[in-house]
């Protein structure tokens, strides 16, 4: 079922309706109030309108529906990796990349009791991230669509055996108690968001800016096709930052990438490594160009 747990509904209802009188202030994000992605549109835009989805791609249906002006999206985290399905939905959506966001990640074990606990609820990023914490307590990690609504979910399920890893933001919210503080295994825990809109931003506004391109690209199925590919970006001087594979469909006859670089259209380098890269591939789309939210290297 795809609808928030009880302790939530009030405030999504409140969030919806602000959001509702005036979309274009309106960020999306998928899960309850008080989620990691919440928090992340109100640190990038604290003007904004939060609206609150059930998941990601209820987050991008908003924002292509004109119930708001863009969408928060995580995409990567530092320590457990790409999040799952985001490079299905982003190509899928029609959506632009036109804005990135970086956020220290930390998650808090809460519940109603005091323990020991049988088991913690939270978003699989959430759980990867403290996979070694729950390990040696021996709780059993429990998927849930993200990680305030399991928050509110374990106050609604009113079972003090029964915890949720979510931002101590959370536990004020929905009447929990935090047991543990700190339990992602990683001191460092980063988690990069990306904002989306309808229309993608212009390469030229970002003139004299660090800027960043986020592409796919589809190799053909013949020899040294990647090593080709990637030859575009070296020959012309333009930084890689990142590359991530991945299959759609069950052919896997052809694979596609996930790529940013560092620069935008409209520079020469970057305009030559695009034109070459697009006579070695089936198919090159851009997700967008925007202002680098952290020097990269």
């Amino acid at each position: 079922m795809r609808k928030f747990p009880k302790p939530a509904l009030a405030m999504v209802d409140t969030m919806r309706s602000a959001a509702q009188a005036d979309p274009a202030r309106s960020i999306a994000f998928g899960g309850a109030p008080g989620s990691n992605s919440h928090q992340a549109t109100m640190q990038f835009a604290p003007e904004a309108l939060p609206l609150p989805c059930y998941g990601f791609e209820d987050a991008l249906d908003a924002v292509k529906a004109g119930q708001a002006g863009a969408a928060m999206i995580p995409i990567e985290n530092s320590q457990h990796g790409r999040v799952s399905d985001i490079h299905f939905l982003l190509p899928e959506s029609g959506l632009a990349i036109v804005a990135e966001h970086f956020m220290r990640i930390t998650h808090a074990l809460m519940a109603l009791g005091e323990g020991p606990f049988e088991a913690a609820y939270s978003h699989p990023q959430a759980l990867g991230q403290s996979r070694e914490f729950l390990l040696a307590r021996n709780i059993v990690p429990m998927s849930y669509a993200d990680t305030a609504g399991a928050a509110a979910y374990v106050a609604e399920c009113k079972r003090p055996e029964l915890a949720a890893l979510a931002p101590p933001m959370a536990a004020e919210l929905y009447g929990l108690r935090i047991v543990e503080s700190a339990v992602e295994d990683a001191h460092d825990n980063t988690t990069r968001f990306v904002l989306l809109a309808r229309e993608p931003r212009d390469p030229a506004s970002l003139e004299g800016a660090q800027a960043m391109t986020t592409f796919i690209f589809e190799v053909k199925n013949v020899p040294a096709a990647l090593y080709k590919a990637l030859g575009c970006f070296a020959t012309n001087g333009v930084n890689m930052t990142k590359l991530e594979s991945y299959q759609k469909g069950a052919s896997f006859a052809a694979t596609r990438f996930y790529a940013d670089i560092e620069g935008a259209p409209g520079d020469p380098r970057v305009d030559s490594a695009l034109e070459e890269l697009a006579f070695h591939c089936n198919s090159v789309r851009l997700l967008g160009s925007y202002a680098q939210a952290r020097k990269r290297g």
